[in-house]
């Protein structure tokens, strides 16, 4: 856990959560690049795909993973709205994605693939947490920037019965560090957001939720075997 703003001070009767790197973790690049290529009937050296896909990577293609840096200028509108609709968010990444010249015409299918369940995987301590909340009457709030429907995926991973509210980016048209993404959850959960934690990976994004009054909890955004207990200081909240 990287840190926590006055969580220790007040009261917390629910908590809001972030998906990408928070809740679950997208499949590294090369998994990512070789099931996409397996889907469209395409072989390729073992080589090759892992020299693409660290061209992928670092062009910030694939959503989950790592940011551009910087943003290519042509592309930088849509990035600016990628979590305002699943048009924008889409373009904004092919848009990523298509600056890497492929040998192979796969740029649809890289899309396609983030958006199946068994392209993430909980983190370790997902579920006990999610469970343990569950257990003890704590609504949860799954709120996050995103362009598509986290549902499926949660619902897959057997953990959409301890998820009360999805509040996502694309289908109110403005992703986080807009209020109005965790007021919302709030309402929807019931409680003033003073009694709501949120619990992230972005100090910039999810820690906006502190202006609210909401108790904060950031985390790192790591590879799923490098940080097995992170989210387990939620529990420590709850009284």
């Amino acid at each position: 856990m990287t840190g926590a703003a006055d969580a220790g001070a007040q009261t917390v009767k629910g908590v809001m959560f972030d998906f990408s790197g928070t809740l679950m973790r997208v499949e590294p690049a090369e998994t990512w690049l070789r099931a996409a290529l397996t889907a469209e009937g395409v072989r390729a050296t073992d080589e090759d795909i892992a020299a693409y896909a660290r061209r992928l990577e670092a062009a910030g293609a694939l959503p989950g993973s790592t940011q551009p840096d910087p943003v290519p200028p042509h592309v930088a509108p849509l990035w600016a709205r990628r979590d305002n609709s699943a048009a924008e968010y889409r373009a904004a990444y092919l848009g990523l994605s298509r600056t890497v010249a492929l040998p192979w015409d796969v740029h649809d299918a890289l899309h396609d693939r983030h958006l199946v369940p068994e392209a993430w995987q909980p983190y370790p301590d997902t579920e006990r947490v999610l469970g343990a909340l569950r257990e003890r009457g704590v609504p949860v709030a799954v709120v996050s920037n995103i362009g598509w429907d986290l549902r499926p995926v949660f619902r897959a991973h057997g953990l959409d019965g301890l998820v009360d509210v999805f509040v996502l980016s694309y289908e109110l048209g403005t992703g986080k560090p807009d209020p109005l993404l965790f007021r919302t959850a709030c309402e929807a959960l019931g409680l003033p957001p003073g009694e709501v934690a949120m619990v992230g990976d972005n100090r910039v994004a999810d820690g906006a939720a502190a202006a609210l009054g909401c108790p904060l909890l950031l985390v790192d955004h790591l590879p799923v075997a490098s940080r097995p207990d992170a989210l387990l200081g939620v529990l420590d909240l709850i009284g």
